[in-house]
């Protein structure tokens, strides 16, 4: 069965993925770019948004390696978009433009359905109102033998590591304190995970972990 992976889920250094405050203008929250910056400076985040330049080095490998063997990924929908309730229309398509960075089918989790929407550059959304669980099979089907991988965002992560469905977490551990926000690990007490690798960088601590291990 293709394992549910979860890669490239920046935190703060008391837990936080996104700021208080989230909205159109700023979707990461107040200072939550801040969780970013050492992403936006890689030579792989210059590719994905068409800019020459950029860094390499651990930063930018880690970074690649969490694309690696993925054929299907899954979101919520706060990270899809800022709108809520019943969809008002079809403008809405995320936040990536006219080719999305996914390159595969992407299943998005909410309460309200949605016709699938064709992207350029092979992504296709699809949503999800049956459930954390539905939305995994759909993923695993559509991956084939490849990975899913989980993008985000927090509320998304916590539900499947509470259900036990995730087998690996690569967490980078930023070294900025917010204070508030929506934070990764609430909720989750006893969730067993063993650290399999530790990789600093000069901006970021990369910690890669396999969930419940003994399971």
């Amino acid at each position: 069965m293709p394992k549910l992976r979860v890669h490239n889920i920046a935190v703060s250094l008391d837990g936080y993925m996104a700021g208080p405050d989230q909205r159109l203008e700023e979707p990461l929250g107040a200072r939550g770019e801040e969780l970013h910056e050492w992403v936006f400076a890689t030579r792989f985040w210059r590719e994905r948004i068409g800019e020459d330049g950029g860094t390499t080095g651990i930063d930018d490998e880690i970074l690649r390696s969490g694309d690696v063997n993925v054929g299907a990924t899954i979101m919520g929908r706060n990270m899809f978009g800022p709108v809520r309730g019943d969809w008002p229309d079809d403008s809405w398509t995320g936040w990536w433009g006219e080719e999305p960075p996914y390159h595969h089918p992407t299943f998005v989790l909410t309460h309200h359905a949605r016709d699938p929407i064709p992207m350029k550059g092979g992504t296709t959304f699809h949503f999800v109102t049956d459930g954390i669980e539905s939305a995994l099979k759909q993923a695993q089907a559509a991956a084939g033998e490849q990975a899913v991988s989980i993008a985000g965002g927090a509320t998304t992560v916590r539900q499947y590591l509470a259900a036990g469905l995730v087998d690996e977490l690569l967490v980078h551990v930023v070294p900025v304190v917010l204070g508030e926000g929506e934070r990764l690990w609430d909720g989750l007490g006893g969730l067993a995970a063993e650290p399999t690798e530790v990789i600093a960088s000069p901006t970021v601590t990369h910690v890669r972990y396999r969930i419940n291990p003994t399971g």
